[in-house]
Order: structure tokens, then C-alpha cells, then sequence
């Protein structure tokens, strides 16, 4: 028996529990992953209050690193001993999983599994975000919400190597700071300037390129008066929470803007496709180009509180729980 974190019921923090459970020998195609650290997302909070509906009971969590312990029938990639680490797949919240084996990825010698667990969820995000949803190079112009955000902080130093100019909003002076230090041209403070006219003022009045918006609820539909004509606004969070109604047709009023919702099991569905985007990633933080940022880090039986301030907006960078 292993322990883990498991929901019987959707809703707060309060409903994540600390029971011992039975993990079994990895079936064909799979293997059993011993974990040394698991990072935290948004996500998690989403399957956890039932806005992205899974069967329960439920063991949250997206991402995690270690080694593998056992290794299922037809299985060639992976031996015991290696060491591993994935994003995308539910289950994470526990000191032992059975995972998909063209899940995972080995780790490079250079990477440790704290950085690796708090990293390839929103690392991945940040690749295809950047280098496919809209690909970003010395011309763009961007605006990015949460800039000092787990999210954010690595866009910020990404989108600096790209050559981008970065317009960042953050709610405090101190995450100010992060979000600048970490590449943003320009920082807005969103609890006392209003970050579509300071967005315009910086742009010339002409507006972004693309909008990076993981806040949802808060920052929609004024984002979108962020935009130049023609311009793509990247909708991939809710951590205000979820949008409830959509103007499509304001998309023509504001400038024939262009608008998309994506997520990262879509553009890693693919074997070749995950580990592409693995591989950049791990070379850039690997370069010292993106530096990952773990700020707290949790006991696993603490998920609860981590969940809690992630959610009240007291974290920055990464959280990872350690089992």
C-alpha cells in the first residue's frame, strides 16, 4: 500500500484527503512510476470542484518525476531505474502510479526531478503556446496575463529569447518585480492601472499581436480591446474562473480578431508530437535560457493548502509537492 490524495466528492480544498491505496503491476504498455516530486496546476483545482468533470473517486494532480520501479508487456523504451517525467495524465497526487509508458519521457542527467515536476506541465504549455498556437519572434508584441504566474514566469523568459516585446500584468509590486526580472518589456500592476489603456499608451495605440490570457472570468472581455485588428487572443485558463457566455460576433466589432481555446493534451496527443515538444523544452531550461522558478514546495498529505494558495493568489513560480 502507497499513499495518495484522492477525491470522493467535488468541491473546495477540504474534500482532498490522505488515504493509503492499492497501486498495481503495470499492465501492457505501462509502467509503475515511484514519484519523487509532483508539480500543482490550475487543473488540478478544475477536476477537483467538478469544472472538468472525471469519474470519481478521483486522484488529481497532472504532472509528476521519478523512477520507474516496474515495467509492463511490450514495453521497450523504458527499463527499470530510469527516470521519468510527464504531464497530462490524472493520477499524480500519490507516492506510486501506473502510468501510459508513451506518456512519459525520460529525464536528461541535467534536470532534476523537483525541476522536472514543477516544470513540464506549464513548460510544454508555454512551447506550444508560443512556438505553435501563434509563433512568436522579434516582431511580436504580446500581452501576458499572470506574467509572474507559474505560467508566466516562464512565457516571460521564453518569449525574451524569441526577441518579443512582453507586456506583462501582475496584481502586486512585488510580483512586478518577478514578472520583470524574468524578461517582460513592460509590467502593468492591474490593481491600479486599468491594463487596456495602459496596453494601448505602450502600444501606440495600436495594440498587441496576441493576448495570453490564463485568467479567464476577470480579464474577459477586455482583453480582447487589447488587440490590434486581426490579432489572436489565446484563451487557455480559467483561474478566475470559467468564461460563461462567448460574444462571437464581438469578435468582428473589435477588429476581425481571431480567438482560440487550446489545451496541451492536443498538441502532444502524438508520441512524436510530446516528445518534440519535451525535447525544446529540456534544451532551453538544459541552456539556463528559462530558469524554473519552484517556490514552494508542499509535503504530498499538504496538497490541500497547497491547492489553497494557489488558488488565493499567493504563490508564484511553481509548486511542487514531495512525497
Amino acid at each position: 500500500m502507497v499513499h495518495a490524495i484522492r477525491v470522493h466528492k467535488t468541491g473546495g480544498p477540504e474534500v482532498l484527503t490522505w488515504e493509503n491505496v492499492e497501486v498495481g503491476d503495470p499492465g501492457p504498455g505501462q509502467v509503475r512510476l515511484k514519484q519523487h516530486a509532483i508539480g500543482v496546476n490550475f487543473i488540478d483545482t478544475y477536476q477537483r470542484s467538478g469544472l472538468y468533470k472525471l469519474p470519481l473517486p478521483l486522484i488529481p494532480g497532472n504532472e509528476g518525476a521519478g523512477e520507474v520501479v516496474a515495467v509492463g508487456p511490450g514495453v521497450t523504451e523504458f527499463k527499470v531505474g530510469d527516470r521519468g517525467a510527464y504531464a497530462g495524465a490524472v493520477g499524480g497526487y500519490a507516492e506510486e502510479r501506473v502510468i501510459a509508458a508513451d506518456r512519459l519521457v525520460k529525464l536528461p542527467a541535467s534536470i532534476d526531478d523537483k525541476t522536472a515536476a514543477g516544470m513540464m506541465l506549464q513548460g510544454m504549455t508555454v512551447r506550444y503556446l508560443l512556438r505553435q498556437t501563434y509563433k512568436v519572434g522579434p516582431s511580436t508584441v504580446m500581452l501576458l496575463h499572470a506574467a509572474a504566474g507559474g505560467i508566466g514566469l516562464i512565457a516571460a523568459q521564453w518569449a525574451r529569447h524569441l526577441g518579443a516585446t512582453t507586456i506583462g500584468t501582475v496584481g502586486s509590486e512585488e510580483k512586478a518585480k518577478l514578472a520583470k526580472d524574468a524578461g517582460c518589456t513592460h509590467v502593468i500592476n492591474y490593481k491600479t492601472e486599468d491594463f487596456v489603456k495602459r496596453t494601448r499608451e505602450l502600444t501606440g495605440g495600436q495594440g498587441v499581436d496576441v493576448v495570453y490570457d490564463g485568467v479567464g472570468k476577470d480579464t474577459y472581455p477586455a482583453s480582447l480591446d487589447c488587440l490590434k485588428p486581426l490579432g489572436l487572443w489565446v484563451s487557455f485558463g480559467n483561474a478566475s474562473g470559467a468564461i460563461a457566455n462567448f460574444d462571437l460576433l464581438g469578435l468582428s466589432s473589435k477588429g476581425s480578431l481571431y480567438a482560440t481555446r487550446p489545451t496541451l493534451q492536443t498538441y502532444v496527443a502524438k508520441r512524436a508530437d510530446l516528445l518534440a515538444n519535451a525535447s525544446e523544452l529540456f534544451d532551453v531550461v538544459s541552456k539556463g535560457i528559462v530558469k524554473i522558478n519552484v517556490n514552494h514546495t508542499y509535503a504530498l498529505k499538504d496538497a490541500a493548502q497547497a491547492n489553497r494558495d494557489l488558488e488565493g493568489r499567493k504563490t508564484t513560480g511553481a509548486i511542487v509537492l514531495l512525497p
